[in-house]
């Protein structure tokens, strides 16, 4: 593995979780109705940290290869999703929206899923615990905006 691809991917991933720290969820986010299974709060920061490590990996090891080009646009468009995601929920309590964004967020990570498995199968396999966090944060948005609309 290139490992200064690793790095520059890695600071992509960080730019992305930036929003995190600029749009917190705050008063307004604990002050939600929400379902009994959502996890506490320290349990995103650690998931987050340990999702964005391997998917700079997986994109390190796919970026090299023959024939990566639609693997790596489906990267960068996952990652402007993920990076959407908390200004809209978080930063303009618009749950609605944010439900429209993670389903992108969604299709977009399987689809980065399935062509990263087409070209070397441990960054596939690096993606799918991103793809199932990502369903579980794509139920947690659609039950809080349920929930509380």
């Amino acid at each position: 593995m290139d490992w200064s691809l690793f790095f520059i991917f890695f600071l992509g991933c960080c730019a992305a979780a930036s929003t995190g720290a600029l749009f917190q969820p705050g008063d307004w986010y604990d002050g939600l109705d929400k379902p009994a299974w959502t996890p506490p709060d320290w349990v995103f920061p650690v998931t987050w940290t340990v999702l964005y490590i391997s998917m700079a990996i997986a994109a390190a090891r796919v970026a090299v290869l023959d024939g990566s080009a639609h693997a790596m646009a489906f990267f960068a468009a996952q990652l402007a999703f993920n990076t959407l995601w908390t200004p809209i929920f978080f930063g303009l309590h618009r749950m609605g929206a944010g439900m429209i964004v993670i389903l992108c967020l969604w299709a977009t990570v399987a689809a980065t899923m399935l062509a990263f498995f087409a070209l070397d199968t441990l960054a596939g396999a690096l993606f799918v615990p991103y793809l199932i966090w990502v369903t579980i944060a794509s139920a947690l948005n659609f039950s809080v905006w349920r929930r509380n609309n």
